[in-house]
């Protein structure tokens, strides 16, 4: 039997959220040194849930409100392998490479600083993520107005010229 869960996720004011798969128990260290290294104001939390062994939820970060909320919500998720990196004072586009070039990342599921919804399966084995709903459902196609908002906005934030 499988029993299929939705875990709703909702990152804090000002947070974004990069979770993910990976397969080793080195992941909460290879992340913090991925995130440290990559900018001097950034804040994190990483959780990490061991697949194998203890099977525990493993944690670091350099900020103790988002180590909290990265390890409740891995918590939540409790499926084996399963990251989770909450960050302040970046975006996902800065630290997403880094992410990325760890060796023991599988996959990123989601980079976002929306509402997430994780729909996880049960099984009597354990739990597994099978997808991530980010946001909300697209509600048309943008016009003319708003490609001149996405425009100013992207420069607005120092992202285009």
């Amino acid at each position: 039997m499988v029993d299929i869960k939705v875990v709703d996720v909702k990152p804090p004011k000002d947070v974004n959220v990069i979770a993910g798969m990976s397969h080793f128990i080195k992941t909460v260290e290879d992340l913090y040194e991925a995130l440290s290294t990559s900018s001097l104001e950034i804040k994190f939390g990483i959780a990490f849930c061991e697949a194998s062994g203890h099977v525990l939820i493993r944690y670091d970060g350099n900020d103790d409100e988002l180590v909290e909320f990265a390890v409740e919500t891995a918590r939540k998720v409790a499926a084996g392998h399963f990251f989770i990196v909450a960050i302040k004072n970046a975006f996902p586009i800065n630290v997403l490479d880094k992410i990325r070039k760890v060796d023991e990342i599988v996959n990123i599921m989601v980079a976002t600083a929306n509402p997430i919804q994780f729909i996880v399966a049960e099984t009597d084995q354990g739990r597994a993520v099978l997808g991530v709903v980010d946001g909300f459902k697209s509600r048309g196609v943008e016009e003319d107005r708003h490609k001149k908002e996405r425009y100013d906005f992207l420069r607005k934030i120092g992202y285009k010229r």
